[in-house]
Formats: C-alpha cells, sequence, structure tokens
C-alpha cells in the first residue's frame, strides 16, 4: 500500500536560479527548513550528469526522509530508485508513465485548466500540479496564469491533491493554500533566496498557519 505523503513544501529544482550554490547545498538546507518533497527538474544537462545529480540527491533526502521525485524522465526514476516522477501535458503519457513507473510510485501531472483537470479525472495521479497560479518568469512556455479563482474553481471539481505552482512565494503563500492547494510548488522563493532553511521555515509556518 502507498504511503501517506506531505507536499505541502515541494521544492523544484533551478540550478541558474541558486545563486551559485550546489544543488546539494540547496535541497540539505530546504529539507532542513521544511521542505517536504523535492522535485530535480533538470532540462539542460546530459543524461549521464542528471543520472549522478538524481542518484546523489536520492541518497541526501533518503536520509532526511524526504521523497525525491523526478522531472519529466521516467528511465531517469528508475536507474536511481526515485519515489516517483512528474510530467506535463507534452511528455510522456500518464498511462504509459504509470505503466513504467509502477502502482506504487508517485506520478504527479501538470494541469493548467479545468478542461485538464477533468481528462484526469479517470487517471490515478497522486497528485495534480496546478497553474502558474500567477505570472511566472521560471518557465518561459508557461500557460496564461490561472489567478486564485481559476485555483478555486478547479478545487471544486477534483478531490486529487493539488500543488500550486506559479510565483507562488512567502508574501502569497497563504492565500494560495485558502484558495484550496494541498501543497505549494515553489521555485524561486527557495533556491533564490539568501538563507535557503530560513526560507523554508518560514513559508512551512505560512503553510500551516493557513490551514488552521
Amino acid at each position: 500500500m502507498k504511503k501517506s505523503i506531505d507536499y505541502s513544501l515541494y521544492l523544484v529544482t533551478d540550478r541558474p536560479l541558486s545563486l551559485g550554490r550546489s544543488l546539494m547545498e540547496v535541497m540539505e538546507k530546504a529539507a532542513a527548513g521544511g521542505t517536504t518533497i523535492v522535485q530535480l527538474r533538470e532540462k539542460e544537462c546530459d543524461s549521464r550528469t542528471f543520472v549522478e545529480l538524481a542518484r546523489a540527491a536520492k541518497k541526501l533526502l533518503d536520509a532526511k526522509g524526504v521523497p525525491l521525485i523526478i522531472n519529466d524522465r521516467a528511465d531517469i526514476a528508475l536507474a536511481v530508485g526515485a519515489a516517483g516522477l512528474h510530467i506535463g501535458q507534452t511528455d510522456m503519457p500518464y498511462q504509459d508513465a504509470r505503466r513504467i513507473m509502477g502502482p506504487e510510485a508517485i506520478v504527479g501531472l501538470s494541469v493548467e485548466n479545468r478542461d485538464q483537470v477533468k481528462e484526469a479525472a479517470s487517471l490515478d495521479a497522486d497528485y495534480l500540479g496546478v497553474g502558474p497560479i500567477f505570472a511566472t518568469q521560471t518557465k518561459p512556455d508557461a500557460a496564461p496564469a490561472i489567478g486564485l479563482e481559476g485555483l478555486a474553481e478547479i478545487r471544486t471539481i477534483t478531490k486529487t491533491p493539488l500543488i500550486a505552482i506559479g510565483s507562488v512565494n512567502l508574501s502569497n503563500a497563504a492565500e494560495v493554500i485558502r484558495a484550496g492547494a494541498d501543497g505549494l510548488a515553489v521555485v524561486s522563493a527557495i533556491c533564490s533566496q539568501p538563507d535557503i532553511e530560513q526560507a523554508s521555515r518560514n513559508l512551512a509556518a505560512a503553510i500551516q498557519k493557513a490551514r488552521q
């Protein structure tokens, strides 16, 4: 039986946004501050480098009890024994990803509008990455922002955990949670902060307070 996963503070890595710090440093400090799950996103490096990064990330995060999710690459996820895989609308079809990863793996799917959420209703995705909530600079090809209203509407049509992404940060974390998100996916709100551990701690506290 698949164990329960805490999706509340979901770090998506981005080396160019990490102010020259290594991925290992970013992930270690984020986990120390309360990050509950990490997605390793690498769009530029070669497969061998990706595997090496993922293996090192898994070793570090396993020691802290934090699941590692691999973006897009099922082969990398399987090679290193990651907890799961995240795919977008133009990546491998969800059914193929699930068959490859197996029933016990976490498989998350990006959705950008209510039609995609409805299409996902027949799937057994563990979570839906919803957004962008606000206009974002970290993903140039992102769809138009759906806003808090769009998130709230999507919340009414699915019971699948929703992870909100798209310029989510400390200033808007509480209202995103109150609009219906089960967790916040952040990039620069952790990666680009001078004190990564404190940034994570502040976000985790904001999420907890908004849930009360």
